[in-house]
């Protein structure tokens, strides 16, 4: 089947105070399909943000390769500047601090991330009405984040993601600060994003009961895959770990 990325034999290494090498990632082989919710579960310390952080081009492998199957480019070997645009253009990003700007309106934090853009001013202005109406923030966006929710704020997040039209979003422990109704409340709204925005979500959890949810689940242990989960609807795994 089609994929978006694809990952090979990615390893990741780092060096501790005392000299020694921890082995994050060993030989990771995973291809992400489009259009679907794929999730990176795994327990703290299993490896799922070092390889989510290299998938979304933030950080560079010690070694392997990663395709973003778009343009076929390896992007581990980009340049800063062009992983910079790509970051910018075809990826977005959901943390788990939503890192929202406290003094600004849920409208103003999704327009001020837009300025990056370059989009004319009304441009920015419509698409981050709309990114908000999406997400059911149509009465909250002029909102500042201290009188907003939690599961509010995590919408103002993927809001802000969605605004810039992304082939990609990566979400890292995106529902960890939730309760259990507005974590899976998130979980639904990505599902709605990938069915209806044509989106592809990589996400991380260590939480078990978001697993029904995605498409595709990826477990990681102590650096590498150890299991697949394919929900019914997904025709094949589109991995070999």
């Amino acid at each position: 089947m089609e994929h978006i990325i694809e990952a090979n034999n990615v390893c990741m290494d780092f060096q501790i105070g005392d000299g020694s090498v921890v082995h994050a990632l060993k030989g990771i082989n995973l291809q992400i399909q489009p259009n679907k919710l794929s999730v990176l579960r795994g327990r703290s310390g299993s490896g799922k943000t070092t390889l989510i952080n290299i998938l979304g081009a933030l950080d560079r492998p010690t070694s392997g390769e990663v395709r973003f199957l778009t343009d076929d480019n390896d992007i581990t070997k980009l340049p800063d500047t062009a992983r910079d645009k790509l970051r910018r253009g075809d990826m977005a990003f959901v943390f788990q601090s939503v890192a929202l700007i406290s003094t600004m309106t849920a409208f103003e934090n999704v327009e001020f991330a837009l300025r990056l853009t370059k989009l004319p001013y009304r441009e920015r202005v419509e698409r981050a009405k709309q990114s908000l109406i999406q997400v059911g923030l149509e009465k909250r966006m002029y909102h500042r984040p201290g009188e907003m929710s939690g599961g509010e704020q995590q919408r103002v997040a993927i809001a802000r993601a969605i605004a810039t039209s992304p082939k990609i979003i990566f979400a890292d422990e995106p529902t960890a600060e939730l309760d259990s109704p507005t974590g899976f409340a998130v979980m639904k709204l990505f599902k709605d994003l990938v069915r209806n925005n044509d989106l592809t979500i990589v996400m991380t959890t260590h939480d078990t009961s978001m697993m029904e949810v995605a498409d595709i689940v990826y477990t990681l242990e102590d650096g590498v895959i150890s299991d697949i989960t394919v929900n019914p609807d997904v025709d094949e795994e589109g991995t070999d770990a």
